[in-house]
């Protein structure tokens, strides 16, 4: 005969099971919906210190964010990353309605500077210099302080607009 005060075994362990996959079912179902907004970025150049990011899709860039986006189809990018080249990330340094400008290889935003540009690739290729002027509407002047940092401050790359951005990220190693 069973002591009153407690159920048998059977119905415990059937309440744990009901309550762990409970729990599971959330975890699941909330792991999903982070996954729609967001993703996890491995960094594979030396342009950023960090190697990890958190990706959200849905913020809006502000100054200093990191930024991930498709680059732009250029000769440069095709021959240094490929046909199908991988995310790049970068830093945001100018907003829309920034002045871009080029004092000799300095590149300045909003009168700061933010970048050094180089006139040759450590292959020797070319590098011509990125737009000035207003940034548009939607887009984006991104750089790194990497010296070798292919980025905004040249023209294969330009400026980043709104179709090319996949989110801003946040370092997480």
């Amino acid at each position: 005969m069973q002591p009153s005060g407690e159920p048998p075994a059977w119905r415990r362990r059937r309440w744990l099971l009901a309550g762990l996959i409970l729990i599971g079912g959330i975890g699941v179902s909330a792991l999903a919906a982070w996954r729609e907004e967001h993703a996890l970025l491995i960094n594979a150049s030396e342009s950023l210190p960090n190697w990890a990011f958190a990706v959200n899709r849905n913020k809006a860039p502000a100054r200093g964010d990191y930024l991930f986006f498709v680059p732009p189809p250029s000769d440069l990018v095709r021959t240094h990353f490929g046909e199908k080249p991988g995310t790049f990330g970068k830093i945001v340094q100018g907003m829309p309605g920034d002045i871009v400008e080029h004092r000799g290889a300095d590149v300045l935003v909003g009168g700061h500077v933010v970048a050094r540009m180089k006139k040759v690739t450590r292959r020797g290729e070319k590098l011509v210099p990125g737009p000035v002027g207003r940034i548009p509407e939607g887009c984006y002047f991104v750089a790194t302080p990497h010296p070798d940092g292919f980025d905004s401050r040249y023209a294969a790359i330009g400026f980043v607009c709104r179709p090319q951005i996949l989110g801003t990220g946040e370092a997480v190693l």
